[in-house]
């Protein structure tokens, strides 16, 4: 026999459907450090690594206090920490990205349909809109255009995907913009 439901039960059940369709906001750890970013507590989540990247005494009250007022703390799913993984190998932005950023790109495209992914990483946005992940900028100006990016030899001017040392001639590599695709996936200011 089910139990019988009370009247609360409905208002649970709409606040949960609300809750879905809202928008939630993925902090990266410069929400913390810088400070206002201008969003209620209850609607940020981030990833358990961003503690581990908060030096200051200043950056950790702020998570600690967020915490209090709502911020949730999730773990990426793996299957998502991959496919960010596969797209940051695409780009050639994974030797820039930390645990963390691909963490919190993870996080953020589990909530790609509701969420906006505050960063001021430019890799981590770079990916980011290559996921069809909704990005804004908490300090720092945001990227204009998504970047494909290769390694070119300083020595021998070869172009190679990854790596910082040319296997041809042992010189060293630099960071090279292969193609620039147009910007999308932003949100103002």
């Amino acid at each position: 026999m089910l139990p019988k439901r009370n009247s609360g039960d409905n208002e649970l059940y709409t606040n949960r459907e609300k809750r879905k369709k809202m928008t939630s906001y993925i902090a990266d750890s410069a929400v913390f450090i810088m400070g206002n970013c201008g969003v209620d507590s209850s609607l940020l989540i981030t990833v358990p690594s961003v503690a581990d990247e908060l030096k200051s005494r200043d950056s950790m009250l702020r998570f600690d206090l967020a915490k209090e007022e709502g911020l949730r703390v999730e773990w990426p799913e793996p299957e998502m920490v991959k496919e960010v993984r596969k797209k940051a190998e695409q780009t050639r932005d994974s030797e820039e990205l930390s645990k963390t950023d691909l963490e919190i790109l993870a996080k953020a495209l589990e909530h790609r349909e509701t969420a906006v992914l505050l960063t001021d990483d430019y890799a981590v946005q770079n990916v980011a809109v290559q996921l069809g992940i909704q990005v804004k900028p908490i300090a720092q100006k945001k990227i204009k255009d998504v970047l494909i990016w290769q390694k070119q030899c300083t020595g021998c001017k070869k172009t190679f995907d990854k790596g910082d040392e040319c296997p041809i001639c042992g010189s060293p590599l630099k960071k090279k913009r292969k193609r620039k695709l147009k910007g999308k996936g932003y949100q103002e200011s």
